[in-house]
């Protein structure tokens, strides 16, 4: 590859040159070959110029002149940034640990302890730098973050994401049931957690450098049972008033779904809307147990689901019947659940993904018979998986990321095929791209992700 970019910071237009691959539909691979994309300063994809087009010899002349040209080799290629939906970033140092505990318990001896601890700046200092430059180097151009209920660490979570270049989401998280929070990690009342997320919301849109937004807060309620009516209410409000984004935990595991309609004598989903809480900028975490009836609402308010697979394994007692949520035309993408996944890479979440689905299909219980063992039609594939981590994931968040289209931002991967480490095409044909893809779905690692960018800025490798 050649490249002779000046600066960190694209002053002028760039470009970019040799194999692409996105899903502009669930079903539909495409495949750019010796394409020429455009990308202004602003990182905004200007044009998109094949091979067979009569601008294409003139505008390669162009870009090569320009000197902001990136040649890939024969055995480079580019996919679209990764986005993850869900990632708790205060839990990055307890990664892979504990996970053989139940939840409550994983998360009263293991979580809440670790997450109190950001009350300490420097403590916050030390972590979330190397969480995000990790999933960048893994891939991940954006990611939606639950932060924890210090304001001054939140901040800084959205300062080193802005920093580092990548796109966020970042939410101060919203808990002050004193039933279900313990006393050292909880909002003192509904009144105070509402006002400390109002002020989390302008804190991060007035960040210096930020006017592009690259970097959005969310509101955070955590679950339901962490949060009183009364919190829940003040944070429907805030939604309506502030337009941004909302993240939450829904009908994660047997235990929280009914704990909520214990309560409230309704579903997560119902309430959350009854709450102001459920609308187009809404991403629900997990989602294992809802209905076809929450279905329905969800579909119409056209929320999102951020489906979880692997730590849905370890915590959530069920598999998320993602075939039938997509047959239902629900918005989905994929989460990692940091650290209730411990694995800071979404190729990793596509494996999981896929053969949750299958588990569900063909069941998993060898006693029974095979006709009565799972559910039918339950399965996807490495394509529908891959779509859910790019342009799936984006259209959950509405964000013009996700696909290699005029208008769209350049968010993407450089792959390198070839590297030592990691040879992804060895045996595989270089026109069989169904194949390839596959491969890189199945067996990328950080070593094959070359370059990262995004708006149209080179933030790794």
């Amino acid at each position: 590859m050649t490249e002779q970019m000046t600066s960190q910071h694209a002053q002028s237009d760039s470009w970019h040159l040799g194999l692409f691959m996105h899903m502009p539909r669930m079903s539909r691979l495409e495949v750019l070959e010796n394409t020429l994309i455009q990308v202004d300063a602003l990182g905004s994809i200007v044009s998109l110029t094949r091979p067979d087009e009569p601008e294409y010899t003139e505008r390669l002349h162009t870009a090569r002149r320009s000197g902001a040209l990136t040649e890939m080799s024969s055995q480079q290629m580019m996919i679209p940034g990764l986005v993850d939906l869900h990632v708790h970033a205060p839990q990055w140092p307890q990664l892979g640990k504990a996970l053989h505990l139940p939840l409550q318990d994983w998360l009263n001896h293991y979580t809440f302890p670790l997450e109190a601890r950001y009350q300490d700046i420097d403590f916050a200092r030390q972590v979330y730098p190397s969480l995000v430059r990790a999933l960048l180097a893994n891939g991940t151009t954006t990611a939606m973050y639950f932060a924890t209920v210090h304001e001054e660490a939140t901040e800084l979570l959205a300062a080193t994401c802005l920093a580092l270049g990548q796109r966020a989401y970042v939410g101060r998280v919203a808990m002050d049931d004193p039933q279900q929070c313990p006393d050292y990690y909880r909002d003192s009342d509904a009144q105070a957690a509402v006002a400390a997320s109002e002020r989390s919301i302008h804190a991060i849109r007035q960040l210096s450098g930020n006017q592009n937004q690259l970097v959005k807060p969310v509101i955070t309620p955590r679950f339901i049972p962490s949060c009183t009516n009364d919190l829940l209410a003040g944070l429907g409000e805030l939604a309506a008033r502030h337009q941004c984004h909302v993240q939450t935990h829904c009908s994660e595991s047997d235990w929280e779904h009914d704990y909520v309609l214990n309560r409230l004598g309704k579903t997560d989903t119902q309430a959350l809307a009854d709450f102001g809480l459920l609308n187009r900028h809404t991403v629900l975490a997990h989602s294992n147990f809802i209905t076809d009836s929450d279905m329905g609402r969800i579909q119409e308010a056209g929320s999102g689901i951020a489906h979880c697979p692997l730590s849905n394994s370890y915590f959530a007692d069920s598999v998320f019947p993602l075939r039938r949520a997509l047959d239902k035309s629900l918005r989905v993408g994929l989460g990692t659940d940091i650290a209730g996944g411990h694995s800071a890479s979404l190729f990793n979440t596509c494996q999981h993904a896929v053969a949750s689905s299958r588990m569900l299909e063909s069941g998993v219980d060898a006693r029974l018979p095979a006709a009565e063992r799972g559910q039918a039609n339950a399965r996807i594939n490495f394509l529908e998986a891959f779509y859910l981590a790019t342009a799936g994931g984006a259209d959950v968040l509405d964000s013009p990321t996700g696909l290699f289209e005029p208008g769209r931002q350049f968010d993407a991967l450089l792959l390198d095929l070839d590297c030592p480490e990691n040879r992804l095409n060895e045996f595989t044909r270089a026109n069989d791209w169904e194949d390839l893809l596959g491969c890189v779905v199945y067996n990328t690692q950080p070593c094959n992700i070359g370059r990262v960018w995004i708006d149209g800025r080179c933030v790794h490798g």
